[in-house]
């Protein structure tokens, strides 16, 4: 196997001089250029995280609810009766740059496999979005192509897409982020495993061919965005939901036939990574045959066949004997099924072509051995010129009426049903809570049970304070958890960072991730998963970075339910919480003054776990109508989407008109008593230490804010409900 290769050869793979030092050090001799792919793809950022591994242990990984950690295709939480839920995010931010459709698309469909290979049946699916400003065209057809791609390849395969969230911010321009979160059910003696054991057990392919398309898609994954980048569009793989839809189900009917050992699907690099890391799990070595890929192109290489990042296929080591049930499951889903090696005992990974061996690794040089990097970090200059800026003098440009209409209208606050009216929300029947609201919730068929998801994460907080934002965006998922009645139960994370080589960019990775862990410890909300995307940036800089937190929780009874939304008129309005909020970091700051200035206060979290645990005791006792969070665009935008059905008059106690109406912050929400209950939620409030106030009744054709009995701010509903709903549907005319 000598190479002779050029140092030019595995530098345009994706490995440096010394990467490829130690890969031949391992093997103890040159490499050839296939071994060369597969070190390259497996040691690529996308695959081994050989920058973030060190700062992702610290994360906070196990609790009693906890059936599946990190280290699988996707976490699995308990949720009682039996029942689990598995549930994962991941990016396809490069691809979506690119190659919007087929990106977005191709994102679903990938996670979507991590769930069913883990035994769950997918129930849903929550995009997480952040594009620049829609007055550049590159960046309406770009939203334009990844929400039919999602919506595309969700309504296809008929899983519903049901919640997430979608910001705008210039840092976002030309390089998007699209991450997507899947959440599936499955019973506790279903759960699968992504684990190649047991000696001689068959290595099976199954589902579509093999093609060229998505070939060092990992690599592509793992280098800055350039002007270059549009040549890579080949990296981009190209799906079908149709197929997908046909695996999904003999995959399932496969688990539960029970002659499954381990199953993986073949996302990033293909069939190199699922046969290495199910290796690796179970200890174990593989043996493969190329020339027995079913491939859909001629002429195909073994470079080409195990780096091929074709869509819609999985790894399977069933038992062995069990080969001719496998195909026939298959068969009967109109799909293929091929045997194309066995398990060893040897921990190689060894591929032959017929009785050629074409390459030999031990797998663990592959996985367990693979590079980790202790990068540099330093605080960026610009974090001390935040905390220094005084917005003690800021003040409204314009009246109170005309700056809650231009929040309404700003598309990062104003209603998101463009997007979401493009996707099929109540496929399948199981969505009790749609989207729009503080968190998706979704019925456990067979019990009284639901589960509730959302996805969060402020990006321009995090860029202020990477700590601060890191648990903020723990906190405020477990808040709209909350707010839709359910208790939090675990997250799954997609970390979108730039070029962790820089020490500036490794600072806010290492400060956002130490924010994840400290609200996830005070919330009791364990990391069962995730994802990291480094090197989002193009020639004009960075992104923001974007901890992206995906949370699931649980409703013991479906029936407690609570909306985000005020039910009916002559209902009590409460404010829970301090009734000035932050302008650093606001929204309003954002429209009107310098949007990224200003000192973040440190959050109060073991506070905020009480505050939370106060809501849910009140929704046990059946005394809240509605509950919602006040966030982006503070009181007077949460209290416009609240009161859209039914009007509102509100007066808040004495306070600062700008902080009071338009400050944000964690811990504050608006709740409305259930009729009858306002005496015993009070004296709930009372026991639980917390500032709740009566500040006014829902009804009216009108929104009606005072403040200390001044008139702030009159509009009718009518026009807040058009400048908030229509906004984002006029900017992409």
């Amino acid at each position: 196997m000598v190479t002779g290769m050029k140092p030019e050869v595995w530098r345009e793979m994706g490995l440096s001089d010394e990467e490829y030092a130690a890969a031949a050090a391992r093997l103890g001799r040159e490499l050839n250029y296939l071994e060369t792919g597969i070190f390259a793809v497996m040691w690529s950022e996308h695959c081994s995280y050989k920058t973030s591994k060190t700062v992702l242990r610290r994360f906070p990984t196990e609790g009693p609810q906890v059936l599946q950690g990190p280290g699988e295709n996707a976490g699995i939480i308990d949720i009682g009766d039996g029942f689990g839920v598995a549930f994962k995010m991941e990016s396809h931010n490069h691809p979506s740059a690119i190659e919007p459709y087929q990106g977005a698309a191709t994102g679903v469909g990938g996670i979507l496999r991590d769930i069913f290979t883990m035994g769950a049946r997918p129930v849903a699916v929550l995009d997480a979005l952040r594009f620049g400003p829609l007055t550049e065209a590159g960046n309406k057809t770009l939203l334009r192509g990844v929400v039919q791609g999602i919506g595309g390849y969700g309504n296809s395969i008929g899983i519903p897409t049901v919640g997430g969230d979608l910001y705008f911010d210039p840092a976002f321009s030309g390089n998007p982020l699209v991450n997507v979160m899947a959440a599936g059910i499955l019973r506790h003696e279903d759960i699968a495993a992504g684990a190649a054991r047991g000696a001689g057990n068959p290595v099976m392919i199954v589902g579509a061919r093999t093609g060229r398309d998505g070939i060092h898609g990992a690599t592509f994954a793992s280098v800055e965005l350039t002007a270059e980048s549009e040549s890579r569009r080949s990296a981009v793989q190209v799906g079908d939901p149709f197929m997908e839809k046909l695996l999904m189900e003999a995959c399932l009917e496969l688990i539960r036939a029970g002659v499954v050992i381990g199953i993986q699907d073949m996302g990033a690099a293909g069939l190199t990574c699922s046969a290495a890391e199910m290796a690796g799990r179970g200890g174990s070595g593989i043996e493969l045959d190329l020339a027995l890929v079913p491939r859909r192109e001629t002429g195909m290489t073994p470079y080409e066949i195990m780096l091929s990042e074709s869509q819609e296929r999985m790894l399977v080591v069933p038992r062995a004997g069990s080969e001719a049930q496998v195909e026939e499951v298959f068969r009967r889903w109109g799909l293929e099924a091929a045997t194309i090696g066995r398990v060893t005992d040897d921990g190689l990974l060894r591929l032959r072509e017929r009785e050629t061996v074409v390459a030999e690794i031990p797998v663990a040089a592959l996985t367990d051995e693979a590079p980790v990097y202790e990068r540099p970090a330093a605080e960026p200059a610009y974090i001390a010129g935040l905390r220094a800026a005084d917005l003690s003098g800021l003040r409204l440009r314009l009246s109170p009426a005309e700056t809650l209409l231009a929040l309404l209208q700003n598309p990062t606050i104003a209603s998101k049903s463009w997007v979401y009216r493009q996707y099929d929300h109540q496929v399948g029947t199981n969505t009790v809570e749609l989207p729009g609201g503080d968190a998706a919730v979704l019925r456990v068929r067979g019990t009284t049970r639901g589960i509730a998801l959302t996805t969060d994460c402020n990006s321009r907080l995090t860029y202020m304070d990477p700590f601060y934002g890191g648990a903020w965006a723990v906190t405020e998922a477990a808040q709209n958890i909350v707010c839709a009645g359910a208790r939090p139960l675990g997250v799954t994370d997609c970390l979108n960072f730039g070029n962790p080589e820089h020490p500036e960019i490794f600072w806010q990775f290492e400060q956002a991730c130490a924010g994840v862990t400290a609200a996830c410890l005070a919330l009791a909300t364990p990391v069962t998963g995730g994802n990291v995307s480094f090197y989002n940036e193009t020639p004009a800089g960075p992104i923001y970075p974007t901890p992206m937190i995906g949370m699931v929780g649980v409703l013991d009874d479906i029936d407690r339910r609570c909306p985000a939304v005020f039910p009916a008129g002559g209902e009590k309005i409460f404010l829970l919480g301090s009734v000035e909020g932050l302008l650093a970091g606001s929204e309003y700051a954002s429209m009107f003054e310098n949007p990224v200035a200003g000192a973040l206060p440190p959050l109060n979290l073991p506070g905020l776990k009480k505050r939370l645990d106060f809501i849910l005791a009140a929704q046990e006792r059946r005394l809240l109508s509605a509950a919602h969070d006040i966030t982006e665009g503070g009181f007077a935008v949460a209290l416009t989407e609240m009161a859209a059905g039914t009007g509102a008059r509100v007066d808040l106690p004495p306070g600062e008109i700008l902080p009071a109406l338009f400050g944000e912050g964690p811990g504050r929400f608006i709740l409305t008593a259930a009729a009858g209950a306002e005496a015993e939620l009070k004296a709930l409030a009372a026991a639980w230490e917390q500032p709740l106030a009566w500040v006014g009744e829902t009804g009216g054709e009108e929104l009606s804010i005072s403040l200390g009995g001044a008139d702030a701010l009159r509009l009718t509903r009518a026009r807040c409900r058009a400048a908030y709903g229509n906004a984002l549907a006029a900017l992409m005319r």
